[in-house]
């Protein structure tokens, strides 16, 4: 077994372990989802290079016998000092990073995941507070489509019928989204979603993050579009992440 590995990783999330040390999640585009221990005070360099959002190439060591991992370096390639500055960036950094670590780093291709999450919060370092739900929106449908959880939205999944400006109902428990025929008479159990959010949601797909300022929509489109993404990712997970509420 190999003892000392490199990787391409970002940081997802820091806590204190012990008196002086920080447990650190990365995400890397080798392995997915590592956990590994910073040893070190408060005025450790290292420390300081493993916290929230920094990424970079990191080394870690893995010891068999004591069962744990360290990391030894982290050269840091992209701090993103901008997400601190703002509330609304901090809390949708928070957002992103916890979908991340809730889902395992989507189970898919870990370089396509790391990507797309520095990619975003790239994206997030300038964002004003209007363009921030539209990039947590934007990162939570992709992330469905990294994890193999996106629906259609161009037709109903029961029968097929072209939605054109038709809204569509999403069937929380299976996942589809249905014409209005086709849906359950069960409204507790059904998101609408309306022309403008699908065609959002579609071009937006589409797009690399930093292009998405371009991309406005109205209030009612931004929350069935969040109302739709959350609810799939909630269904995944069994659970609702506060971070996605702020």
């Amino acid at each position: 077994m190999q003892r000392t590995a490199a990787y391409s990783a970002l940081v997802l999330h820091s806590r204190p372990a012990g008196e002086s040390n920080r447990e650190v999640y990365l995400l890397t585009g080798e392995e997915g989802i590592i956990k590994a221990t910073v040893f070190g005070g408060p005025k450790s360099k290292l420390r300081a290079h493993a916290s929230p959002f920094n990424s970079g190439k990191v080394w870690v060591y893995r010891n068999p016998v004591k069962d744990s991992v360290k990391i030894t370096d982290f050269d840091i390639r992209c701090w993103r000092p901008g997400l601190r500055e703002l509330y609304d960036r901090s809390m949708t950094a928070a957002a992103i990073t916890d979908t991340v670590l809730a889902t395992r780093g989507s189970g898919g291709s870990w370089d396509t995941a790391l990507n797309l999450t520095a990619s975003s919060l790239d994206a997030l370092e300038n964002a004003n507070e209007e363009l921030c739900p539209r990039l947590l929106i934007h990162f939570l449908w992709q992330w469905l489509s990294l994890s193999g959880l996106q629906p259609r939205l161009e037709t109903c999944a029961a029968c097929g019928k072209a939605a054109a400006d038709s809204p569509l109902w999403l069937d929380i428990r299976e996942g589809d989204a249905l014409c209005a025929n086709c849906a359950p008479k069960e409204p507790s159990v059904l998101l609408r979603i309306g022309p403008g959010s699908r065609r959002w949601l579609d071009t937006a797909g589409r797009l690399e993050p930093a292009r998405l300022y371009r991309y406005t929509m109205d209030g009612k489109s931004r929350h069935e579009a969040k109302s739709l993404v959350c609810a799939l990712l909630n269904a995944a997970l069994g659970k609702k992440l506060a971070s996605w509420e702020w």
